[in-house]
């Protein structure tokens, strides 16, 4: 008798549905001629890039990574040592804390926009044996505790920001990144724009003069050195680490299950870097659009500090990846047409994941310049790069970032003088009340049903921690095609269907009605 097993089904639909994938990559068919490329910088983003070279593996597409700091990744990728780099600084900056030059490199490249995000302060931090998951923090407040300033958690200046809670008389412990990185160059810029003399006063004191932006924190007595944003996010969380606070990307405090300080704004407010917030937070930037000019597509973020919007993250920016636009040493066609094909996927379907993920997605101005960019690569298939096609959450038929237009405003709890909000931040889904901690859903992700977890046993949500905590795999989540022109049934929907409906006639059918047969045999 003819049988088939309900996983040859499976199979059968699941390779109906890879085939008629994502129409900006090849199809598994002729996936054959991908050849692996390989890349290394940023962890700020490197949740990011992970996740979605996971995603393209169905279709044949290797990308390797290794998130060794922005630094590390623009020297490699000047070395000739990477196919691409990750970066949040452009090439061409002297670092000002150390005197270290980054000229560009010989071989032509181009700056391509890869995702946006907030630089968010992480902390571990309980009082009365609750943990604490709802810290609001003045600009000056925090560069005063990363500067020696501020040594005490209950410090009269951290008391002022958080009339509601009762805090801890616990040591301050500063947790920053013993690499170069440009997480730590977003941060010291940041601080060097808006509280030069508090910087300026701290370099001196550490025996750097007046070192403005830099990719390498001056450390001093008090503070714990972490390489990459994997280890001072990984420091901060274990549970014998309380009292200390970091600056890492958003995504980092959602996949260890940790709060982030909600930072006040030039409005006035205390706002969490949620995807909404750095949205509007970077409508301030001035994106260099000179294309004769060695900084074309790089950000100017003075705008972005003092944005007056009540919802703006004040430390919003967005990353970088450099790309090869000509053939180089160990850089070929065929490399170029995988990496080319990559960056099609991740600057439109892609960007989908990023809310999830601890990101915001591009906007469509940014993604417009960075497929520009795609088609420079050696090897790419020009035919495949077309914006109208290009999934993004944040398009619109007019071309105006939607999610930013449509970001809530912050709670009147929110506003400076107010009593704080209850509701705990970034991964950590629970109230805190200076003490007592209820259950809720957190103010990051999908509700749903709650668990215990995550290091300081605070309840955990269901949307944001779908990211595995150990490998980052979010296995969960799941890129839904957004429809920039149309809402109806593309041609494409309708083949898919009908592939699955004749793969179940001709896959399903036949045994039943075999089946059917031998029985009508047996019974006359």
């Amino acid at each position: 008798m003819f049988r088939i097993r309900k996983s040859g089904v499976v199979a059968a639909l699941v390779s109906a549905s890879v085939v008629f994938g994502w129409a900006g990559l090849a199809t598994p068919a002729a996936a054959e001629s991908y050849v692996p490329v390989s890349g290394a910088g940023s962890t700020w983003s490197q949740n990011a890039v992970d996740q979605w070279r996971r995603n393209v593996n169905q279709y044949g597409l290797t990308i390797n990574f290794a998130g060794t700091g922005s630094s590390d990744g623009r020297q490699k990728f000047k070395d000739g040592n990477v196919d691409f780099a990750v970066s949040e600084i452009p090439y061409g900056i002297t670092d000002q804390g150390t005197g270290i030059a980054d000229p560009a490199p010989s071989r032509p490249f181009s700056y391509m926009p890869i995702v946006a995000g907030g630089t968010s302060f992480m902390y571990n931090l309980t009082s009365g044996g609750a943990p604490i998951t709802n810290l609001r923090l003045s600009g000056d407040v925090v560069t005063k505790m990363f500067t020696g300033v501020i040594t005490k958690w209950n410090d009269p200046l951290i008391k002022a920001d958080n009339p509601s809670l009762t805090l801890p008389d616990r040591a301050v412990v500063p947790v920053v990144r013993s690499d170069g990185s440009g997480s730590t160059a977003q941060f010291t810029l940041w601080m060097a724009t808006k509280y030069k003399s508090l910087w300026d006063s701290y370099c001196d004191k550490v025996g750097r003069n007046e070192c403005g932006q830099t990719s390498f924190f001056p450390t001093t007595s008090g503070m714990v050195a972490q390489p990459n944003s994997q280890g001072v996010s990984g420091y901060v969380a274990q549970k014998a680490n309380e009292g200390t606070i970091t600056y890492v990307e958003y995504s980092y405090a959602l996949k260890t299950g940790f709060p982030v300080a909600k930072v006040l704004n030039d409005a006035g407010y205390y706002v969490e870097p949620t995807a909404s917030n750095v949205a509007v937070g970077l409508l301030g930037a001035k994106i260099n659009q000179d294309k004769a000019s060695t900084m074309y597509l790089t950000q100017e973020l003075g705008g972005v500090y003092n944005n007056k919007d009540a919802r703006a993250y004040p430390l919003s920016s967005y990353s970088y990846m450099i790309v090869p636009t000509t053939e180089q040493a160990s850089f070929t066609a065929a490399k170029g047409g995988t990496l080319s094909a990559f960056a099609n996927y991740f600057l439109c379907e892609g960007q989908q994941q990023a809310e999830v993920l601890g990101y915001s997605p591009l906007p469509v101005n940014l993604v417009k310049v960075g497929l520009e960019q795609v088609a420079k690569i050696p090897g790419a298939d020009v035919t495949t790069i077309n914006i109208a096609k290009c999934n993004n959450p944040t398009f619109s038929a007019s071309g105006e970032n939607t999610l930013a237009k449509n970001a809530p405003m912050p709670d009147p709890c929110d506003k400076k003088g107010a009593e704080q909000c209850t509701e705990g931040t970034g991964g950590a889904a629970a109230t805190s009340t200076g003490g007592t901690v209820s259950e809720t859903t957190g103010t990051v992700g999908t509700t749903g049903t709650t668990a215990a977890g995550g290091a300081m046993g605070v309840t955990m949500g269901t949307g944001p921690t779908q990211c595995d905590p150990d490998t980052g795999t979010c296995s969960s989540i799941k890129a839904v095609p957004v429809a920039t022109t149309s809402m109806g049934w593309a041609a494409t929907n309708w083949i898919i269907l009908s592939v699955i409906i004749v793969l179940v006639l001709v896959v399903v059918v036949p045994p039943v009605l075999v089946t059917y047969a031998a029985r009508k045999v047996r019974s006359s």
